[in-house]
């Protein structure tokens, strides 16, 4: 591991290096900081002796430097085929093909570069909270879309998590919109590590798993959105009447800030804890989820779309129920629901809030 430090800025919280580490609306400073290392990695790689070099799509500047070396570049996408399909322009040389969205609605029907039939496309509700993802208004001066289409243009070959099995009609697509060789990496699912060597760990996770013992085979809801999501006040309190109304069986991930520097803090509805003590437990603190997953009581999984839950909850097969919140979660879900693998709560269309506690407990 090579250590590149990031240049200090005012706007971050001291020691902030991830998404997770800072409120949504700070990203766009951590992403400013992650150009500033270009100086940095350019005089490692030319020392490096590399042969290829994999990148993501914020740093897409990599791409012009590693050229220069020669050095072969493949972009690693952590976003699915379908969403290089639908979301950047083809940047194939032989299909000239122009964007012509420019409103949030044109991104809530498939893009006309599609050659089958597909429902696969945002509901206005999401495109709405990414839409100012799509412009270079922030502070880096760049879009997350034109980071992500130079990114795929300018590479050699693209990985991407998927399989022929499961996708095989948009990694040729993919293929296709951008001229260039889609290497399929596998879904990528996670593994259950074993840390009984370690007493404070194991002690930890039997705390932990004496909850779901107590409940019988898949009765249990597991509900978690993920590292990089968190639910607004209003979803958080529609979430849990929703759970209360159900009256199944829950063990709730929540993450009630974005770091330290989050002052945005969600909190459960009063009395909450208490009315469903008997009914599910919350945690705020990492979980394993892995083992939870892997438990014979969890049936369920209420999550946020995002690709690496999907998977896990496809890898111990158990129901998906899903809800958005931002990002690729709009598409991920659309693709799921297109399979017939899983449900996705609905929202209120322009505002994107919970359908109704009833509706949820449903």
């Amino acid at each position: 591991m090579v250590k590149l430090k990031l240049k200090v800025d005012d706007i971050l919280p001291e020691d902030a290096e991830a998404t997770i580490d800072v409120p949504y609306n700070n990203v766009q400073y951590l992403k400013r900081a992650y150009d500033d290392l270009q100086e940095q990695l350019a005089e490692f790689l030319q020392d490096s002796k590399a042969d290829w070099i994999l990148y993501d799509f914020v740093p897409h500047w990599v791409s012009t430097m590693a050229k220069k070396l020669g050095i072969g570049r493949a972009y690693f996408s952590i976003l699915i085929s379908v969403f290089i399909c639908v979301m950047p322009v083809p940047t194939s040389d032989f299909l000239k093909i122009e964007d012509d969205r420019t409103a949030p609605e044109h991104f809530t029907v498939p893009p006309k570069w599609i050659t089958f039939q597909t429902t696969i496309a945002y509901r206005l509700h999401e495109v709405i909270k990414i839409f100012d993802s799509m412009d270079n208004e922030n502070a880096s001066g760049t879009s997350d879309m034109e980071r992500l289409v130079l990114s795929v243009r300018d590479c050699d070959l693209i990985c991407i998590r998927g399989c022929h099995e499961f996708d095989p009609e948009w990694i040729q697509l993919a293929e296709k919109l951008h001229g260039k060789p889609v290497i399929p990496v596998g879904q990528l699912p996670a593994t259950i590590t074993d840390n009984t060597e370690d007493d404070s760990k194991l002690d930890e996770w039997l705390q932990i798993k004496a909850w779901p013992d107590q409940h019988a085979y898949a009765s249990v809801v597991y509900v978690c959105f993920g590292s990089e999501a968190k639910p607004s006040q209003e979803e958080v309190t529609e979430l849990a009447h929703g759970l209360e109304m159900s009256g199944i069986p829950f063990f709730w991930v929540l993450r009630t800030r974005r770091g330290l520097a989050d002052e945005d803090v969600v909190k459960l509805p009063e009395g909450f804890e208490d009315r469903s003590a008997g009914q599910g437990v919350v945690y705020t603190t990492w979980v394993p989820q892995i083992k939870i997953l892997s438990h014979e009581s969890v049936g369920g999984v209420f999550s946020h779309s995002g690709w690496s839950s999907v998977v896990e909850a496809m890898q111990f097969s158990k129901a998906l129920i899903l809800v958005t919140f931002l990002a690729d979660q709009g598409i991920n879900v659309r693709l799921v629901e297109e399979k017939m693998m899983g449900y996705c709560i609905p929202r209120r269309e322009m505002m994107g809030g919970l359908v109704e506690n009833l509706w949820l407990s449903r």
